[in-house]
């Protein structure tokens, strides 16, 4: 698929939208008639919702946006460049997010980026999310495609007659989504490709076992692969967190979802200590972590592996999912030992600067010879040599 839409263009998405989504597209581009009336049908307080969040989101990533940086004594300095342009995906169907819209689009936006677009596909003659779509307008989205799948990401990444090439493509999708990302990365750069949503809840006795299992059911109501973990020391936590659990789900309209993720991917785990709950969580690396005890921030300190540190019972993962201002795109499967959540970092470039006075040069220039000549390298100490070799004959005149 990938091969036949960098061969093909527009036309191969085209062919793929009627043999994948049974979508006849006269354009590939969503026209602005219907980014209007999506912005017309969306209630104002969910308007209100979702621009409260952008509003967040800007602040958050706004106070973490690198500088350059120059120091014209030591000849060094380092500049940083946006990305020209972002490409973002957001599944159809009931895996709709227009937060994860948000998350994506706002820190493109803040760290700079000149053109952020956005494909999500038309599932026949369905009109498309019309929340996605308005988010999309919040977060500032360029233009919209109404392409979804792998065609999606290939048209993302090698460019066709109506959707040029960009810089990066995010943003989550089904298995086969996340497996065209993988195979355009290098022709692209991608924000990763994540497994199922996990959580891991560390609560001492001092925990408020409703919340507890409140947030178990958050996460497990994902899918049946997503991973609801609670560690403890308090075997009475235990059991009220086991009793609560039987009470929300009982009645929970996606109840069989949240069974399936509990039994299949969930635990309670019991340990001496906290001590040695941190110590789990630190070797597990979960994309979030949530600290129900006492005193949250005096632990905080020990976390060395999440994606997402959520602190506190009022800091619930799922506040960081829409409103408290990070972004929710976080890595998973354990990759959180060696990344980290999207932020204005991903889209941006840094190019270390080297202006050397002649006097630095001098100082340095003799280190650099010898370095070269160590390497077997006569051409690169040559080219240091020459200078010195000038700036002492400029000397003795």
């Amino acid at each position: 698929m990938l091969r036949d839409v960098r061969a093909g263009g527009d036309s191969a998405v085209r062919r793929y939208a009627s043999l994948l989504d049974d979508a006849d597209l006269d354009t590939l581009e969503v026209p602005e008639a219907e980014l209007e009336a999506a912005w017309d049908d969306t209630p104002d307080d969910l308007k209100q919702a979702l621009q409260l969040a952008a509003r967040r989101i800007t602040e958050f990533h706004e106070a973490t946006l690198p500088r350059d940086w120059v120091d014209l004594s030591g000849g060094l300095g380092e500049l940083v460049r946006p990305l020209e342009r972002v490409g973002l995906y957001a599944p159809g169907g009931t895996a709709a997010y227009p937060s994860t819209v948000l998350m994506t689009a706002i820190p493109a936006r803040v760290a700079g980026v000149s053109e952020v677009v956005l494909a999500t596909p038309r599932r026949g003659q369905e009109p498309l999310n019309s929340t996605v779509l308005a988010a999309a307008r919040i977060a500032g989205v360029d233009a919209v495609y109404q392409v979804g799948g792998v065609p999606a990401i290939g048209a993302l990444a090698y460019g066709t007659e109506t959707i040029r090439k960009v810089d990066k493509i995010c943003g989550p999708g089904n298995v086969f989504v996340a497996y065209a990302k993988r195979m355009v990365q290098g022709q692209v750069d991608i924000d990763g490709v994540f497994g199922p949503t996990e959580t891991i809840l560390l609560a001492d006795e001092s925990a408020n076992p409703v919340f507890c299992a409140a947030d178990l059911i958050a996460q497990a109501e994902h899918d049946p692969m997503a991973s609801a973990i609670l560690v403890t020391d308090s075997q009475n936590l235990i059991y009220t967190v086991e009793a609560e659990l039987d009470g929300q789900i009982t009645g929970n309209p996606r109840a069989e979802t949240i069974r399936q993720s509990l039994e299949r991917q969930g635990c309670i785990v019991l340990v001496d200590d906290f001590t040695e709950a941190i110590a789990v969580a630190n070797h597990i690396a979960p994309e979030h972590l949530c600290l129900m005890v006492a005193n949250p921030w005096a632990w905080a300190g020990q976390v060395r592996n999440a994606g997402g540190l959520f602190l506190g019972e009022f800091s619930p993962e799922v506040m960081g999912d829409y409103i408290a201002g990070p972004s929710h795109v976080m890595p998973t499967g354990g990759t959180a030992r060696f990344s980290s959540a999207l932020s204005v970092h991903h889209f941006l470039r840094t190019m270390p600067v080297v202006g050397l006075s002649l006097q630095r040069f001098t100082d340095l220039g003799a280190a650099a010879v010898r370095i070269a000549e160590a390497e077997g390298l006569p051409g690169h100490a040559g080219a240091v040599q020459a200078r010195l070799d000038h700036i002492a004959a400029m000397q003795t005149r």
